[in-house]
């Protein structure tokens, strides 16, 4: 908190009284982080097929960060009702932007994929082919 309080050249006690607690600012980071990676992906959704897999590739080396802070937030539905919810919410939409349940969990994997093994990672163009032969089973 000391470093957030000289980030924002505050006190340390203004944070406490403004936040309530390290777990609330924390949370409330998480959400934001959260939200700015949702406004950075924001205009992937008119894109189609492999252009649309490949933008959302690409995110994961320009918004690595967020993608990361993404993962932490989700450890945290354990802990946090507010983070949880806040996710549930990005999942549903995600669902409805993507058009339908199984792209949000091929993009979970995805995203794991390329932050932890990027140079063997697949492509957007192999991850639509793969979807296409998923279609035909």
């Amino acid at each position: 908190m000391r470093d957030i309080a000289a980030a924002a050249n505050v006190s340390h006690a203004a944070i406490g009284y403004h936040f309530g607690s390290r777990e609330a600012l924390l949370t409330q980071a998480l959400v934001e982080s959260v939200d700015e990676l949702d406004a950075a992906l924001d205009g992937h959704g008119a894109l189609e097929g492999p252009e649309r897999w490949q933008a959302l590739i690409d995110s994961f080396t320009t918004h690595r960060e967020l993608w990361v802070a993404q993962l932490e937030a989700v450890v945290q539905v354990q802990r946090s009702e507010t983070v949880r919810e806040h996710l549930a919410e990005g999942q549903r939409q995600a669902r409805e932007g993507l058009g339908g349940s199984v792209p949000p969990a091929l993009l979970g994997g995805l995203m794991l994929q390329w932050l932890v093994d990027p140079d063997h990672a697949p492509s957007g163009t192999e991850i639509a082919e793969g979807l296409r032969t998923l279609g035909a089973v």
